[in-house]
């Protein structure tokens, strides 16, 4: 069966998925923070590039050494909106010979619903390191579909962990949307809703499977944001399936789907694992 590998370069953390006849072998990633001090910088730091370049590199060998006979690899908001995104393009190439293709915020929604929907109809909320986009598909049409720049790695940038700034943050992002139509299902992808929906299980390990389907109540995401933005990083961490270095955004991501949900009518959300990395697949012909 033909093997063919997607890279994904997101402003917290770079993805792999390995693929063979259509099908998903595995996902990993290496969470490297492209967007680190993007929300204070219009620039990418030089540190920041090297190591997300650098992961980008050893992904790609990997995907070769396991018979991957194409590999792509795309980037979002980081790269799309940094002033020397360019720069970062340039680095990775020379690293390891990938030509990076850098979505639109429009495409990035697009994989987005993709990937979690196929060519269903419903919603979708794609909460990032450095954006969220919001889609939504009627009668196989697109109807809707926002890009804002925000996200868990803006969010930390500019709120700490202030809880007050945190939901501030979010409610002003929220007004950008407009009104959005309503949507069922609707959708959420992302590390942020997928370690959430993990959480709300009470998962001792993170299981795509279980994971994929679980319905986050709009009541459920304001007590999870409660919550966690109320702990220390290190108090996070303690729940089995919260990544060392998502613990430090996960309370604002929950603050951020929490207002969303509230402010645009969204009174339930259904997380998926299956996400941009299928969509992109699926756009490209690879899976």
């Amino acid at each position: 069966m033909r093997k063919t590998a997607i890279i994904d370069i997101g402003s917290n953390s770079v993805r792999l998925m390995l693929t063979a006849g259509g099908k998903v072998l595995y996902k990993t990633l290496n969470t490297t923070r492209l967007g680190e001090g993007i929300a204070s910088s219009p620039r990418l730091k030089v540190s920041a590039i090297e190591r997300t370049a650098d992961a980008v590199a050893e992904f790609a060998a990997r995907a070769g050494a396991e018979g991957a006979e194409e590999v792509r690899a795309f980037a979002t908001a980081a790269v799309r909106s940094a002033e020397n995104g360019a720069d970062f393009v340039a680095r990775v190439k020379a690293r390891c010979g990938l030509e990076v293709e850098v979505l639109s915020g429009e495409t990035e929604a697009e994989v987005g619903i993709l990937g979690a929907l196929g060519k269903g109809d419903g919603g979708l909320v794609d909460a990032g390191g450095a954006s969220t986009e919001i889609i939504v598909r009627r009668e196989g049409k697109i109807v809707y579909e926002k890009s804002v720049n925000i996200g868990v790695v803006r969010l930390k940038d500019m709120c700490g962990r202030d809880r007050d700034k945190l939901f501030a943050a979010a409610e002003k992002a929220a007004a950008e949307y407009g009104k959005v139509p309503f949507a069922e299902p609707f959708c959420a992808v992302g590390g942020t809703a997928t370690t959430l929906a993990s959480v709300l299980l009470g998962l001792a390990e993170y299981d795509p499977a279980r994971v994929t389907g679980t319905k986050i109540s709009a009541g459920q995401m304001r007590a999870l944001a409660e919550k966690l933005t109320a702990m220390t990083p290190e108090e996070i961490m303690n729940f089995p399936t919260v990544p060392e270095k998502r613990a430090d955004v996960l309370g604002g991501g929950a603050a951020l789907l929490s207002v969303l949900m509230d402010r645009l009518g969204i009174p339930e959300l259904t997380a998926s694992d299956s996400d941009n990395l299928e969509g992109y697949a699926k756009l490209r012909g690879l899976m």
